[in-house]
């Protein structure tokens, strides 16, 4: 195992004593591999976990962090379109991730959002999505991957640049659709080679990265197992102060 870490994270086997994180993931109705995989990446890294279905009305002030997974496509009505391909929808969960998103940006809790999850970050900020990149492929292949076999170029000083050992990387590829116009308050941080967008973060004071691949189906990828515990690490790091605050207050 490599021992690469980025700049501002401990070692995976040298982490500080914690209390104890809850790390919200919001998904479809079943839970699938995808979303047992986030679960075990978590959980290696030291967290709860909490699956958060469509219409749940989970307090995210009891949480530490939130996953947004991949699944069905965002109804396109969210980004100003009508549907122009025949997709699964589940407006219930778009409603369920959209209250999800207030809450957590209102308390600066991390997210993560995974595939649809970056996406609906995307959208959450104002910006809007391609509904089929498969007839615009020039470079790329058009078939799913499930392996690592789609180069990613990554912006060095990002978030994700930091984690990786290198600048050009191996993802997997899913995806139909993908990020079009940027929302507002974000940053590419990754494209590939026909330059679609493959990760995002934003440029204010919330942890918040959005990638279009699957690293939970690449945990045994140093550089991808590094989004989760990076991620985590920003979770247990936001909640002590969260924790400090709250002292404080009764202090006085």
């Amino acid at each position: 195992m490599s021992d690469y870490q980025g700049n501002d994270m401990p070692m995976e086997d040298e982490l500080p004593e914690k209390p104890g994180l809850t790390i919200g993931i919001s998904g479809p109705v079943r839970r699938s591999l995808a979303h047992r995989l986030i679960n075990l990446a978590l959980r290696l890294h030291g967290a709860n976990t909490h699956y958060i279905r469509p219409g749940s009305h989970t307090d995210v002030s009891l949480l530490d962090g939130l996953v947004l997974s991949g699944g069905t496509h965002v109804h396109p009505e969210l980004y100003g379109q009508q549907p122009q391909v025949t997709a699964r929808y589940d407006r219930k969960r778009d409603s369920t991730d959209h209250r999800l998103l207030v809450q957590a940006e209102a308390i600066n809790i991390p997210v993560l959002g995974i595939c649809r999850g970056a996406q609906f970050i995307n959208v959450f900020h104002g910006g809007t999505l391609c509904q089929n990149v498969t007839p615009l492929r020039e470079h790329t292949r058009h078939r799913p991957l499930l392996l690592p076999l789609q180069t990613v170029q990554l912006v060095k000083d990002s978030r994700l640049g930091r984690l990786m050992p290198a600048t050009v990387i191996g993802a997997n590829r899913i995806h139909s659709q993908a990020i079009k116009r940027l929302g507002r308050n974000l940053r590419v941080t990754a494209l590939d080679n026909d330059r679609f967008v493959q990760a995002i973060e934003n440029t204010g004071a919330q942890w918040l990265m959005g990638v279009q691949w699957h690293p939970e189906y690449l945990l045994y990828h140093t550089g991808h197992r590094h989004i989760f515990s990076h991620f985590v690490h920003a979770a247990r790091g936001r909640k002590l102060e969260r924790l400090e605050s709250r002292y404080s207050a009764f202090d006085q």
